[in-house]
């Protein structure tokens, strides 16, 4: 990959003596969306941190936008837009406000902030909430003027860290447009995340973290082929360890979490013969997907 908007290589990152990151390469090409994907505490927001200068890592190296970091995190920045995973917006400010204000953080004089504003309150539609404040908001609406606020500056690189946490299905699905529209623009997206739907649906490629490490690396579709590569029939009801042994000749693999019994097997119609004759059961078919990838990279699901 030449001149990629994003390189980490072998980056280590410890506190407390614990692990952060570790020995963690990436490098996000230009134009596209790349996500980091993992649990809680797998180290997503260090790693933004890092890329973006506010904490140096312990060894390794980064290059962003063709710009050393940390040494040269000032440059890098002035080309990068942020959605932080809290929204720090200025409550008692107008969303006009708050769009001027965070202009001159960029060095845009007051003349250029306003010609910014229409455009990027069409963007976020919120044309006919320019004069509201911000406290006056919907949570879908403060999140998509984050968003605009990340474009003052017009970056060519985005860094959006859990964009949709504590959103709901309707206002996700409208940040997940608003994506896709800046990715066919040409800017280039990282994106860190815990929900396997968003990585699906925005990512080109992703990195699978656990406690810091990668552990899968590639197209979304490309994992789940390589790792998985048939449907996955979910079992509830019954004794799971009972089902384990019925099924078991007839499944290349099987998961138990709980109460719930995770059949991977090439030929499902056999696995539901088999299972004909027991009551109680309640049967799900369904294609692969990355939490089955991450199940079976980990052994466990990624909220556990």
């Amino acid at each position: 990959m030449s001149n990629p908007a994003i390189q980490l290589t072998d980056v280590q990152k410890t506190y407390h003596d614990r692990g952060v990151v570790r020995g963690l390469t990436f490098s996000v090409a230009k134009g596209e969306c790349f996500g980091l994907l993992g649990p809680n505490g797998a180290g997503k927001s260090t790693i933004v941190r890092m890329i973006l200068g506010l904490i140096s890592p312990d060894a390794g190296r980064i290059t962003v936008l063709g710009e050393q970091v940390p040494a040269r995190a000032r440059l890098a920045r002035a080309g990068i837009g942020v959605v932080p995973q809290v929204d720090n917006l200025e409550d008692a400010f107008t969303v006009r406000e708050n769009l001027l204000i965070f202009g001159r953080y960029f060095g845009l004089n007051t003349r250029e902030s306003e010609e910014a504003v229409p455009s990027l309150l069409e963007f976020a539609r919120l044309e006919g909430r320019a004069e509201s404040r911000v406290a006056d908001l919907s949570g879908g609406m403060k999140r998509r003027l984050v968003l605009a606020r990340a474009l003052i500056n017009d970056p060519q690189l985005l860094i959006m860290d859990e964009p949709t946490t504590s959103l709901d299905p309707h206002a996700r699905h409208l940040i997940w447009e608003r994506l896709r529209l800046l990715l066919a623009r040409g800017k280039t997206i990282l994106l860190t995340t815990h929900f396997m739907e968003e990585a699906e649906r925005l990512c080109d490629r992703l990195c699978v973290l656990e406690n810091g490490r990668k552990i899968a690396e590639g197209a979304p579709n490309a994992l789940i082929d390589s790792q998985i590569g048939c449907d996955v029939l979910e079992v509830y009801g019954g004794n799971p360890l009972e089902l384990r042994a019925i099924i078991e000749p007839h499944a290349s693999r099987i998961e138990v979490r709980g109460e719930t019994l995770f059949c991977y097997a090439p030929d499902q119609a056999a696995v539901r013969l088999r299972l004909r004759g027991c009551t109680g059961l309640r049967l799900l078919e369904r294609p692969p997907n990355l939490e089955d990838v991450f199940l079976r990279l980990t052994g466990h699901r990624i909220d556990a």
